[in-house]
């Protein structure tokens, strides 16, 4: 029996790490050495991160770059599809790796929530769930927005206005969840179901619906690439939708804090110098500095 025991124990050892998806961390010095830096970027996500024409684009992609130039290295983009929650986007491409590319894993992520509550997030045990993972480098605020057919509405006053007018979202999207549910769900014959949000300002220019809601930069996006179609942005409130601003930064493994300071320093400069904002109106977005440099 122990010699049973001691041969298994061997057996261990010498499988290679692949097949117990140890995943190596790359510090901030093998990054500089290899020359290339990895960084995570959601897939068919315009204006942040698409491509076109077989060409990688957007915000994030140009701050990606700039990631990489400040480091000295080149690119290596990891396209993310959503999993069904941040964490699962966390442990698939910073700690752990997908099933089906074990242990390739990105060494640095954007467009994560950066909000100490979330990241003093507790398990269901109690247990920090994002112990593996350090957020930093705020660089972005966003927020929700509507935008409307003047021929169909006069404006947005409110959104009790969606009881009347119909109103399009994207399929699964917090505003879809918000509009069905608030005013006890007065408005909820009055959604109509995307697949995107370009989708759904397609059909408001078709008269289907009369207005769209979804993040500030999607919409404003879409009317930077439609410029004839003569839609306005609305400035309503949106009650009882809980947080309507949000801070969004970077994470890395906890390991690589150095690799941490070293792209915050990147992201600090390109927001002071005017840069980032320089960036978003590139693809026709309004900036917002998140809360840290709101005084700035």
């Amino acid at each position: 029996m122990l010699s049973r025991l001691l041969a298994a124990c061997l057996l261990v050892l010498c499988l290679p790490a692949q097949a117990y998806n140890i995943t190596h961390i790359r510090d901030h010095d093998e990054i500089v050495e290899s020359g290339v830096l990895r960084v995570a970027l959601y897939q068919d996500f315009p204006p942040y991160s698409f491509e076109e024409s077989g060409e990688a684009r957007g915000v994030d992609v140009e701050l990606a770059k700039a990631l990489a130039d400040g480091l000295g290295v080149g690119l290596q983009i990891q396209w993310m599809q959503s999993d069904e929650s941040i964490e699962g986007d966390f442990r698939n491409h910073l700690w752990r790796g997908h099933y089906l590319r074990p242990g390739q894993i990105a060494d640095v992520m954007l467009r994560v929530p950066n909000d100490k509550s979330f990241s003093a997030k507790r398990d269901d045990l109690g247990l920090p769930a994002h112990e593996l993972v350090h957020m930093f480098g705020p660089y972005q605020r966003e927020r929700w927005q509507s935008a409307y057919n003047p021929a169909e509405l006069e404006a947005i006053p409110s959104i009790a206005v969606f009881q009347y007018h119909p109103v399009g979202v994207a399929e699964d999207s917090v505003p879809s969840f918000y509009l069905t549910s608030v005013m006890n769900g007065q408005l909820s014959r009055s959604v109509r179901h995307f697949r995107t949000l370009a989708d759904a300002f397609a059909a408001m220019r078709e008269g289907e619906v009369h207005a769209v809601m979804g993040i500030q930069g999607e919409i404003d996006w879409l009317l930077a690439q439609n410029p004839d179609s003569g839609m306005r942005l609305a400035e309503n409130a949106y009650p009882s939708m809980g947080k309507q601003l949000w801070d969004l930064g970077m994470a890395v493994h906890d390991s690589n804090r150095q690799l941490a300071y070293a792209l915050g320093d990147v992201v600090e400069e390109m927001i002071l110098d005017g840069r980032m904002e320089k960036l978003y109106a590139s693809y026709g977005l309004r900036y917002m500095k998140p809360g840290l440099y709101q005084d700035e």
